[in-house]
């Protein structure tokens, strides 16, 4: 692939940087101030004809006008709101994420947020860490998580992962999709809305879509309700923001457990300081073996469009 011109859009990986600065021209997009992006795309757009993006930054239309000679953008993710398919469907430039290999990990962080909240242990951590355990004796009493009602938004892959996770926990599972699931027991609900009123822990792992943005807002929230717990681990922009926080703050919402916002990396300073809420920095997939296995997809999509073999995992 020594011939292949690669623009590396955001540090991402150091093993996936290290291989495509071995086996790729590689381009770092992030090395020049965002106001000379552009003057350093038109520098080198004969040459670069593969871009690799991730959830922070990936291939939107302006990036692509940019590169006439662009054949493919490899994505360091599963989601793909950050590539403007439509744009790459016009100009027959391919498309590839990195599904499955992430699924575990991202499953994991979902319990893990669900707990971590309803169990307070951020909160009781920093109770021992303290001194107050000490000082003032045992810490107040939690919500246990096993048995509660888990509600999922979207079914695909990962939501079935959470799925299966929650059931070994004793917990009845429903789901909103876009359609009825045919082959699962699950209880489907055609409505956010109603899902998050039946349930008392909300989970969002769809994909971010123009129809799913803000999918969870101040009506869902209100459902839910003070004895709710909302876990997004999908895209902050699935998450009306500000109606989260004041949801919050004004007790309407029981809990939080967020691994992604609306403005990543700002996060609303108002959820600093509540015990029930448990924030983290977009890290659903971030283990030393998923990014290994990630950064490997995305190679190896390269190597097999530059070598006019299947990709891998084809998008478009």
């Amino acid at each position: 692939m020594e011939s292949l011109g690669v623009l590396l859009t955001y540090p991402m990986d150091s093993y996936l940087e290290e291989e495509l600065g071995k086996r790729c021209e590689l381009f770092r997009l992030w090395e020049n101030p965002p106001e000379k992006r552009g003057e350093f795309l038109r520098a080198n757009a004969a040459s670069i004809r593969a871009v690799v993006g991730n959830t922070a930054v990936g291939a939107d239309a302006e990036t692509i006008d940019a590169l006439p000679a662009l054949e493919i953008v490899a994505s360091f993710s599963v989601g793909l709101d950050k590539v403007d398919l439509a744009k790459c469907r016009e100009r027959g430039i391919r498309v590839t994420n990195t599904p499955d290999v992430l699924t575990d990990d991202v499953a994991d962080l979902a319990i893990g947020l669900a707990i971590a909240t309803m169990r307070l242990i951020r909160a009781a951590d920093r109770y021992v860490r303290s001194g107050a355990w000490k000082a003032k004796g045992d810490y107040k009493l939690s919500s246990k998580f096993s048995g509660k009602a888990v509600g999922i938004i979207g079914l695909g892959r990962i939501g079935l992962a959470i799925a299966k996770r929650a059931e070994a926990f004793g917990c009845p599972i429903s789901y909103f999709s876009r359609s009825e699931k045919p082959q699962t027991s699950y209880r489907y609900y055609s409505s956010v809305v109603d899902l998050a009123a039946n349930c008392h822990v909300l989970i969002v792992a769809c994909a971010l879509t123009e129809e799913t943005h803000h999918i969870v807002d101040r009506e869902v929230i209100d459902a839910l309700g003070p004895n709710g717990v909302l876990v997004n681990i999908g895209r902050g922009p699935h998450v009306d923001e500000p109606e989260l926080v004041s949801a919050l703050l004004e007790g309407r919402l029981g809990g939080a457990g967020l691994d992604v916002f609306e403005l990543e990396p700002h996060v609303p300073e108002q959820l600093f300081g509540l015990e029930n809420v448990v924030l983290v920095p977009h890290v659903g997939s971030s283990t030393w073996e998923t990014c290994k296995a990630m950064a490997d997809l995305v190679l190896g999509n390269l190597e097999a469009h530059v070598t006019n073999k299947p990709l891998l995992t084809p998008v478009l």
